[in-house]
């Protein structure tokens, strides 16, 4: 058994899109378009045929109090593996990227958390173990 897809649940689909290719760097593996919205999926380009981001149109009753009490106490919805959790910090900060976390040594693993624009918080980590 593998993961073959997760997703996240973002208040604007195409807001959501051009962040997480433009700014964080994944490819679109599928915009099927289903009514008002779509099956939209993003892949790692160094793992286009790894795990899906499905970036899930945040519609359900249950998502804004869930969204909402995660981002009040400061919980990533996700965490996304970087080689370098201090370059890509930089990165993202140069491109306007909001963090709620500055890179943070926990042991053998660093992390750092940003906001998507879309509703969630997000972490990327890394470990040097």
């Amino acid at each position: 058994m593998r993961v073959y897809i997760t997703s996240i649940f973002v208040s604007d689909q195409e807001k959501a899109k051009e962040f997480y290719t433009s700014v964080l760097g994944f490819k679109v593996k599928h915009d099927i378009p289903m009514g008002p919205f779509s099956w939209l999926t993003l892949v790692s380009p160094e793992q286009e045929g790894g795990t899906e981001l499905l970036l899930e149109p945040a519609e359900h009753r249950a998502v804004s109090p869930y969204r909402e009490a995660l981002k009040a106490d400061g919980i990533p919805v996700t965490s996304f593996a970087v080689d370098d959790v201090q370059a890509e910090y930089e990165r993202l900060i140069g491109l306007g990227v909001e963090f709620t976390q500055n890179p943070t040594e926990a042991g053998p693993v660093t992390v750092a958390t940003f906001d998507d624009t879309c509703g969630n918080l997000i972490q990327i980590s890394s470990y040097q173990g």
